[in-house]
């Protein structure tokens, strides 16, 4: 029993070693000390850090930072070349965190993602070797080419942020954001995610070709072959981890509430949908509205950060009556989805405000008491 447990202490320290060194004094010179003092501010200079280098609409990038922000994941779908793997890669740089890509194939099996225990006959014990699921950003490149025993493999990583391996869960890092791609484009071969997997995904997007402006400017640049060459650190993971867990405090009205409620239900009500959002995507909606407030500011939720949402939160969720094949068009589940924000009356504005003054006055009070 001794062994099992110093075993496990050699697995701890170097996993700790490896995927989470996150002392915000450790290399402090990599990226402005103005962000200890300053969590708010962290998500906007993410986000304009990645603005200067990354060629894509700075939408899309505020978007994945404010998933980032709500500790949800991303699946991004678009044709292959127009920078997933890179707007991930400079996220991970952005955050001093650690990147792992992984290229999904059909041959692939559940411990490719998670690891395995490999005899070490030195010690005469099995010693852990992490799998690419251990790090604070996953790139999964093509999921849908992966068979389902391994997609599921993920599902307990993006939802307990945790794993199982012979029996012993180990944790995953805070933040920990699963960035995953599929190719709309090709389907031979693939798996399509079913909406289990789906639902885990806080998010879906697409990235979308450059402009003209921003692709010559990609190709005339100095590093247009790696452009994330200049690209620092603005903060580390640890002072990341605090922004999270201030966004989780981002207070919520009852109006706003049931403006959410009423949006959920209304998706299952639709006559041109056979199976509408999940409860998740209630919860989903609301971390991310939380997030957009943040990222803007404020300490609390409005009904227009929740219809700003609304489309890329709940839409990939959505199964039509009217689908055609294995697969929902992403166009016409966001139909469904404006349609329901059409029908669905916002908290109206002096409610709001009465709301949002009286919240104002408590916060001042209770800033002062301390």
């Amino acid at each position: 029993m001794m062994g099992d447990q110093h075993h496990e202490d050699r697995y701890q320290n170097r996993y700790r070693d490896a995927y989470d060194d996150r002392d915000p004094h450790d290399g402090h010179s990599a990226y402005d000390d103005s962000a200890l003092s300053d969590p708010a501010g962290i998500p906007q200079r993410i986000i304009d850090a990645l603005a200067g280098v990354l060629s894509c609409s700075r939408d899309v990038i505020e978007l994945t930072v404010t998933v980032l922000c709500a500790g949800g994941h991303l699946l991004l779908e678009d044709v292959p070349g127009v920078g997933k793997t890179t707007l991930a890669r400079a996220l991970g740089q952005c955050v001093g965190g650690t990147v792992h890509r992984i290229q999904f194939t059909p041959d692939m099996m559940p411990s490719d993602l998670t690891g395995v225990n490999v005899y070490d006959q030195r010690t005469q014990r099995f010693e852990f070797h992490p799998g690419p699921l251990f790090a604070d950003i996953v790139i999964a490149d093509e999921v849908n080419r992966a068979n389902p025993k391994t997609q599921s493999a993920m599902l307990e990583a993006m939802a307990e942020r945790q794993i199982s391996v012979d029996g012993v869960t180990r944790q995953l890092p805070e933040p920990y954001l699963v960035l995953a791609t599929q190719n709309p484009i090709e389907l031979e071969g693939t798996y399509p995610l079913p909406e289990a997997q789906l639902d885990r995904f806080m998010a879906r997007t697409s990235i979308g070709y450059p402009t003209h402006d921003a692709e010559r400017a990609m190709l005339l640049g100095t590093h247009a072959g790696e452009p994330l060459t200049d690209l620092r650190p603005v903060c580390s993971t640890l002072e990341l981890a605090d922004v999270l867990a201030r966004v989780r405090a981002v207070h919520v009205s009852e109006p706003v509430a049931d403006y959410i409620v009423s949006i959920v239900r209304a998706t299952r009500d639709h006559p041109d949908v056979r199976f509408g959002a999940s409860p998740r995507a209630g919860l989903n909606l609301l971390a991310m509205a939380r997030a957009r407030a943040y990222i803007d500011g404020r300490d609390f939720v409005t009904p227009n950060d929740v219809k700003t949402l609304a489309v890329v939160v709940l839409a990939h969720r959505l199964v039509p009556r009217s689908m055609t094949g294995s697969v929902a068009s992403a166009d016409q589940c966001a139909q469904i989805v404006e349609s329901v924000l059409e029908s669905v009356p916002a908290p109206n504005a002096g409610r709001s405000a009465a709301w949002q003054s009286g919240h104002s006055a408590r916060s001042a009070r209770s800033s002062r008491s301390r």
